[in-house]
């Protein structure tokens, strides 16, 4: 056996299937083709014939390797070896032909695995590793032993126009494994990873919205894109990841004006470079990118950007760049937007103890009906004292946020005094961001914080604190998982103290509080799931996540649903096999969520099932499904509880609960709920209302609904 073409290692790993060919030189005639597939259908009508098998002798090929209209791979039988191979002379439907077909849909524009396994009595299709399809044959040698034209069959591309990469492709015998060949030397691929993005605001039509224009105008945005391995595994190779500004609608650069800066420059050190010039790094498989856009979209005849990043050193291949979504860039001052989802924070309503927050990157804005817009804030400072004595009999009170995401509930002992005009029918622009305030981002944190500082020294230096404070999600993870090891409980508290108070958000307290046992309890659940291998097939992590979700949040009465655990593969990021980076990202999402529903607060919400307090684990979209529905919105006030699923440690406020929540304008709202009272008032909690008769007085909440029926709770 033999395949012929160019399959060489180190940069030259990737092939068009068009440049290849395999020459079975076998006379037994029994085989296996593994190879790696990146396919773009995009543009290439279904069905289509991906190998094809040919005779030497003849001119005409028949179909080794399709995919049928509803892109299910196709594996035919074998020309001169099975009794059912497609007919030469006679052209028939691929739907005619006996072949090994998969049940499931074939993943475009991503890698792929597929193995073929032709014997003599059977044809074998696996994909990713897993045998998706197989078809009982007749051998022809059983019928004829004197034919041996076997030899002279070639497999190929058949259409030169088919954009399909492939990787590692081989002929082995079939006493191979391949699985083997899967697992081994997969390729690598290039992702932005968008839970880490902030200072973006995405729109209802998936347009990201943008501030850029002037030096004076222009904000930062923060993106980071990964380089991993087709399992999801970050890829730690010392290269640089290039960042350029291209057009939307035909993909070309976007142009450098005479005299001006150059479109897109990235920050370092608070300096300002031109993006091309000041490549990102990757850092343990990740480049982190800070950005400015200095060009607008209504000075380009508001046409839509986007953002192309890509490993040159690896060479031009579409699985080795990726483009963010396409971007708006817009002035500060612009009032009129699509209504969208917002990845910048807000701040929410404030109480000693306890405060609701509406916000949040998940959330829909309402139609405009005031044009007055406010100064930019990094927070505004509220005095508590009136505010305490106010919000004591209900600390879970709705507040309006203003065009920045502010909070109105001012009073005279504000800091930084803003106008309080009426917020009736002002659309909500809730937005977050990762690198300064929590949406509930809490002014208690000077006091608790200044103490710490006045009566000891802090063992962790002040450049981490600094660090920590300007760095995003991922540079905050990292330092955490540094210094947690050799740091003591009391050190660590220090340090959540001396962020609190530097960042002014009492939220990272909590998160910094719960790291060591996070990182602890990760990394055992992970040793005793992996059994030091790499990749571990998803079914076989199930029963241990459920026991380690089920033992943190002291609850044995409600287990994990199949609902559940397919968000958690959404949110780990994986298919079939997980890896350690998948379970992490998994890991990150759960334990805040797990550890919120241990306080019995909460856990009395999760166990209870009749009514269903909780909806499990599902999407902001699952939840605006329930809610909406094909008919229209349910009764204003119906909503649903849920868990952020853009909300991941160490951000400030991973686990938190959701309020999605049909308002009066009959359109869906998102709301966060700040848990500060379960976390700072330990032992008074039980002297409290409980959390769903302080939902229900809320004036915008009157029924508990449900993801399939609706339940209805009156006040």
């Amino acid at each position: 056996m033999d395949a012929s073409g160019t399959t060489d290692s180190d940069g030259s790993d990737y092939t068009l299937l068009k440049d290849l060919k395999w020459k079975i030189e076998e006379e037994a005639g029994t085989f296996s083709l593994c190879l790696w597939i990146y396919l773009n259908t995009s543009a290439t009508p279904l069905p289509i014939i991906i190998i094809q098998q040919a005779h030497s002798d003849t001119s005409s090929s028949v179909p080794f390797l399709a995919l049928n209209k509803e892109k299910h791979m196709m594996l035919f039988p074998l020309l001169f070896l099975h009794k059912e191979a497609p007919d030469q002379e006679n052209s028939a439907s691929l739907t005619e032909i006996p072949c090994a077909c998969s049940e499931i849909e074939f993943p475009t524009d991503k890698w792929v695995h597929v193995g073929c396994e032709v014997s003599a009595d059977f044809m074998r299709l696996h994909i990713d590793g897993e045998v998706v399809g197989m078809k009982a044959v007749t051998s022809l040698r059983n019928c004829d032993s004197n034919s041996n034209p076997l030899q002279k069959v070639t497999l190929s591309s058949v259409d030169n126009e088919l954009n399909c990469y492939v990787h590692k492709a081989n002929v082995l015998p079939l006493s191979s494994s391949i699985k083997d060949h899967y697992i081994k030397d997969p390729p690598l691929q290039l992702s932005i990873d968008s839970s880490c993005a902030s200072e973006i605001e995405e729109g209802s039509d998936g347009v990201w919205s943008i501030v850029g224009g002037k030096a004076s105008c222009r904000r930062n945005f923060s993106l980071d894109v990964i380089l991993s391995d087709a399992f999801g595994q970050p890829m730690n190779k010392e290269l640089e990841v290039f960042s350029s500004l291209l057009y939307d609608d035909n993909g070309t650069p976007v142009e450098k004006p005479n005299d001006a800066e150059a479109p897109l420059l990235t920050s370092y050190d608070g300096i300002e470079f031109t993006s091309f010039d000041r490549p990102s790094k990757l850092l343990q498989g990740r480049a982190s990118f800070k950005l400015k856009i200095s060009q607008l979209s209504s000075k380009c005849d508001n046409r839509l950007f986007k953002i192309k990043f890509d490993i040159p050193k690896l060479g031009s291949y579409p699985f080795l760049e990726v483009f963010s979504r396409p971007i708006r860039c817009i002035s500060r001052n612009r009032n009129t937007r699509t209504p969208s989802t917002v990845l910048k924070k807000s701040t929410l309503l404030v109480n000693k103890c306890n405060r609701l927050e509406e916000k949040s990157s998940e959330v829909k804005s309402n139609p405009v009906h005031e044009g007055k817009s406010f100064p930019p804030q990094k927070r505004v400072k509220l005095g508590l004292e009136k505010l305490a004595s106010t919000l004591t009999a209900n600390p879970l009170l709705f507040h309006r946020p203003d065009e920045e995401g502010n909070s109105h509930a001012f009073n005279d002992n504000q800091v930084e005094v803003m106008s309080t005009t009426s917020l009736e029918g002002k659309r909500e622009t809730i937005e977050e961001t990762e690198n300064s305030l929590s949406d509930s981002g809490s002014v208690e944190a000077k006091n608790s914080a200044s103490e710490v500082m006045a009566s000891e020294r802090n063992l962790i230096s002040d450049l981490s604190i600094f660090k920590y404070c300007l760095g995003g999600l991922n540079e905050r993870s990292l330092m955490l998982k540094e210094i947690t090891p050799s740091a003591s409980d009391q050190d660590m508290d220090n340090f959540s103290q001396q962020i609190s108070l530097y960042s002014g958000c009492l939220h990272h307290r909590h998160q910094i509080m719960i790291s060591k046992r996070l990182i602890e309890e990760g990394t055992k659940a992970w040793a005793l799931i992996s059994q030091n291998n790499d990749h571990i097939h998803w079914e076989n992590i199930i029963y241990e996540v459920e026991e380690q979700f089920m033992k943190i949040a002291c609850c044995n009465s409600r287990s994990l649903a199949h609902q559940d655990f397919e968000l958690l593969r959404r949110i780990a990021g994986c298919w079939d096999y997980i890896t350690k980076e998948n379970f992490e990202k998994m890991w990150c999402w759960l334990y805040p969520v797990a550890f919120t529903l241990s306080k019995d607060w909460i856990n009395k919400l999760w166990t209870s099932t009749s009514p269903k307090w909780i909806e499990g684990f599902i999407t902001k979209e699952e939840a605006e499904a329930s809610l909406y529905g094909t008919t229209g919105p349910q009764e204003p006030g119906t909503f649903i509880l849920r868990f952020p699923t853009s909300r991941s440690w160490p951000h400030p406020d991973a686990g938190s609960l959701v309020v999605t929540f049909i308002g009066t304008d009959n359109a869906v709202h998102h709301r966060l709920l700040s848990l500060d009272y379960i976390y700072s008032c330990g032992g008074r909690e039980m002297n409290v209302k409980p959390l769903q008769d302080m939902l229900l007085a809320e004036p915008e909440l009157s029924r508990l609904g449900s993801k399939k029926s609706l339940t209805l709770l009156e006040c």
